[in-house]
């Protein structure tokens, strides 16, 4: 495999656009100048300066001092008020996260923490964002958390409005059979090779649920699992393309796992007028509309009562 040298703005931007992170800086703020000073807590132009500089590498935009001072004021009130209501934000939690942003950057802990070196910001800086915005969270679904629900009638007449002419009115119930078989760790790539081949001969031999299963179960070290139930609603556009590919009482084709190879038994299928598909991503949409909505209510409303002085 060729590896090709780290490029720290595309790793830092693809990571935090993806997570919509900015990050605040957490040096120390003796012996630097004060740029304001939020309820007694300082912020120093130091941290100004590295914030504009995060929020041009995820935006791709220049950044004016005073959007990096507000987001920085913004993120000193959140964290005020989760002290007030005695969130514990653990560093276990904090260091999932990171190491998370990294991983859909598609680098390594160590990969990323250079990258975000190399563009002039902190480890310890993103990590007191992401601190921030877990506590922020916490604090918007427990303070509004009736504001939050979306009633069914809601996302019924939002389905109906985007809605095209030849999209389906109804929606299925799925009753799946999950069927593994399983591959060691560290197998060797003609191991999996040969398995998956396996997978796809049982998947042209199974014909119906009842003699599809029992064939499955002859084979060597294959897990059958207990039936699962989804909704249309429940799945992702891509998973949901597959099952509506495959007909009842035959397999998914197989996909490789961290456990081996997996395909999936469609042993039932059923119309349903309520669960129908992109209800899920429409559900998900209102809700994230209403805590925006929510959160930035509650922050001006901080930010009235905050004492704020700027230097």
């Amino acid at each position: 495999m060729i590896k090709l040298p780290l490029n720290p703005c595309r790793i830092v931007a693809a990571a935090l656009t993806a997570m919509a992170l900015t990050a605040a800086p957490h040096a120390p703020a003796f012996a630097q100048q004060m740029a304001a000073i939020v309820n007694g807590e300082p912020i120093t132009v130091l941290d100004v300066t590295q914030r504009a500089k995060l929020i041009q590498i995820s935006t791709q935009k220049p950044a004016t001092r005073q959007e990096a001072l507000d987001e920085l004021i913004d993120e000193k009130l959140k964290l005020q008020i989760a002290r007030r209501y005695k969130l514990d934000i653990t560093t276990k939690e904090v260091d999932a996260a990171f190491n998370n942003i990294a991983t859909r950057a598609g680098s390594s802990i160590e990969q990323f923490t250079q990258a975000l070196g190399n563009a002039g910001i902190s480890a310890d800086a993103v990590k007191a964002r992401i601190k921030a915005e877990m506590a922020w969270g916490q604090i918007i679904r427990g303070k509004f958390q009736a504001m939050l629900q979306i009633r069914e009638r809601d996302i019924h007449d939002k389905l109906v409005s985007r809605r095209k002419d030849d999209q389906p009115a109804v929606g299925y119930e799925y009753m799946l059979r999950p069927i593994l078989l399983i591959v060691p760790r560290g197998s060797a790539d003609g191991v999996i090779a040969a398995r998956m081949r396996e997978a796809e001969s049982l998947r042209g031999r199974f014909q119906n649920c009842d003699e599809g299963i029992a064939l499955a179960r002859g084979l060597k070290d294959v897990a059958i699992r207990d039936p699962v139930y989804r909704t249309s609603a429940d799945l992702t556009a891509q998973l949901l393309g597959i099952l509506e590919k495959t007909p009842e009482g035959r397999l998914t084709p197989p996909e490789q796992t961290r456990q081996g190879i997996e395909l999936y038994a469609v042993c039932g299928r059923k119309e349903s007028t309520s669960e129908v598909p992109g209800k899920r991503e429409v559900r998900e949409e209102m809700i994230n509309e209403r805590f925006a909505a929510q959160g930035k209510a509650y922050l001006k409303e901080l930010r009235a009562g905050a004492m704020i002085e700027y230097r």
